[in-house]
């Protein structure tokens, strides 16, 4: 898919995110790493995202994930920022910070350096954790950084929307 298909997909998705967090009377936060805020942004470009959307912490910094979304130092240091339990950590950090229904977490290495034969460019983790359970999805891309991004937002996007429509 290109660039502009993704786009317009994001668009959808974060509409059809917004209705659905309504209907359901839901609250969300992001905590994100590699897409650098972009899953907030696509979730603000929608009018009166206010209303279920409370904020979100980009959190690049191992110390960010550590010291505001309470990611375990030790998890950190034994399994890495890129990996399923950070993920979910991230999420449920976020959710509790900011006192939402919903949190979600991403974390990855978008490129084009950082990555290593274990845990290669592309590899991204999303957490979420709802009301209802959590749940975490690893993607490994295989485009530039910008496309990387994009493509875990719009994961994110999707994800979020299978499990708070369910």
């Amino acid at each position: 898919m290109d660039d502009a298909g993704i786009e317009g997909l994001i668009v959808a998705r974060a509409e059809a995110l917004g209705h659905s967090l309504r209907a359901r009377g839901l609250t969300l936060a992001t905590a994100e790493s590699c897409t650098g805020g972009g899953l907030a942004d696509a979730i603000t470009d929608v009018a009166g995202s206010s209303d279920y959307f409370l904020g979100g912490v980009v959190a690049y910094a191992n110390r960010v994930k550590e010291q505001l979304l309470g990611v375990d130092p030790q998890v950190l240091a034994a399994q890495g920022a890129v990996s399923e339990p950070v993920a979910l950590q991230m999420a449920e950090g976020a959710r509790r910070a900011l006192g939402t229904d919903v949190g979600v977490g991403i974390t990855g290495i978008a490129g084009p350096t950082g990555g290593s034969t274990e845990k290669p460019v592309g590899l991204v983790y999303i957490g979420v954790v709802t009301p209802d359970g959590a749940e975490v999805r690893r993607y490994l891309w295989t485009g530039s950084r910008v496309s990387n991004k994009r493509r875990s937002v719009l994961a994110a996007l999707e994800l979020l929307l299978e499990l708070v429509s369910a």
